[in-house]
């Protein structure tokens, strides 16, 4: 039995083959499946496989993700947005790295959230951090800049540059950057 996963990885082998370069290219293009490469730095736990097939999102990815992606100081676990985790996808391709994406924070706790305020006037009082919709990073092997950079050219949200703490905000909100 042959499903669309199975056809159109068929379809492109056998356009490339018989000299239909286009087809076998758009087959790149507009992958059926998008991976992430995921190191959390407070835990140590990873997360390297497969979010999203054949048009829609894998639920137990999704709970190994947003699991990884917990607040670390409270253990609290929430939904991470997955629209998200398809920018991270895409940050991937952007700075041409197979390293997992170093997470800093993902996902934070309204008490979590309100300590690190307290402590610096860079965290945001309602930050999309509490809604799962915002991510810190940084990309073993590349220049923070580059990391920035990537991130404004996907116009995916809000971008933040943390050069002194050595990190990339991305999240899902408005386009704006800081």
């Amino acid at each position: 039995m042959i499903n669309r996963r199975n056809f159109l990885k068929h379809s492109a082998a056998l356009a490339g083959v018989i000299g239909a370069p286009r087809i076998a290219h758009a087959a790149l293009i507009y992958p059926h499946e998008k991976s992430l490469r995921l190191f959390n730095t407070h835990t140590d736990e990873t997360f390297s496989n497969v979010f999203w097939a054949d048009g829609e999102f894998l639920p137990d990815a999704l709970d190994n993700i947003n699991r990884l992606l917990r607040d670390h100081r409270s253990n609290k676990v929430a939904q991470i947005d997955p629209g998200l985790l398809s920018l991270l996808e895409k940050m991937s391709h952007q700075v041409d790295t197979k390293n997992p994406l170093h997470v800093i924070s993902g996902y934070r706790s309204p008490e979590t959230n309100q300590l690190l305020a307290d402590r610096s006037n860079g965290v945001a009082k309602h930050s999309l951090h509490l809604e799962g919709k915002a991510i810190d990073i940084r990309v073993p092997g590349r220049d923070l800049a580059t990391v920035r950079t990537a991130a404004l050219r996907l116009r995916g949200g809000g971008v933040g540059f943390y050069p002194d703490s050595q990190f990339v905000h991305l999240d899902t909100g408005r386009i704006r950057s800081w």
